[in-house]
């Protein structure tokens, strides 16, 4: 009976450690492509206050409102090469993105799985921004279920150390 309760302990300590590792992973990833937010939101003269779904994009609730976070965010995918030619999710290109930033093969697949998931379940919108704005709520909302959303205060204490 104790080696099941000592079982038990190791499997919940490792699912314990995957979730702090995997908000770990996205965390670190949300800080690697903030200079790329920056330049997209030079390159596409978006306004300080239109930033805001940014610096709020982790906190749980916070529902992205501005039709400029999805073109930041289309910008931004484009120049880290995560489209395909479509403007879809390059599934090969992420998965690789996400490893380079400290994912496993397991979490990129999900991640990638999520994203293909999120593309085929939101509403059709002939404007793009506004499309990959939906895309990237559904986004967001996955990876809040799954526990993987790193921690805001820490993401905004990094980003403030960097300046």
């Amino acid at each position: 009976m104790n080696h099941v309760k000592f079982l038990v302990s190791v499997v919940i300590a490792l699912a314990i450690d995957r979730i702090d590792g995997s908000a770990d992973v996205m965390r670190e990833m949300t800080l690697r492509v903030g200079k790329v937010i920056e330049a997209c939101k030079t390159e596409l003269d978006i306004p300080d206050n239109k930033m805001e779904d940014f610096v709020n994009f982790w906190k749980e609730g916070y529902e992205l409102q501005h039709r400029e976070t999805g073109c930041v965010v289309m910008c931004m995918s484009s120049k880290l090469n995560l489209l395909d030619p479509d403007g879809k999710l390059h599934h090969g290109n992420a998965h690789e993105f996400a490893v380079s930033h400290g994912a496993d093969d397991g979490m990129a697949s999900q991640l990638v799985n999520l994203v293909h998931g999120c593309e085929n379940s939101i509403p059709n919108n002939e404007d793009a921004c506004l499309k990959v704005l939906d895309l990237a709520r559904c986004f967001k909302d996955g990876v809040h279920k799954l526990n993987w959303a790193p921690n805001v205060d820490l993401v905004i204490g990094e980003i403030l150390a960097e300046v």
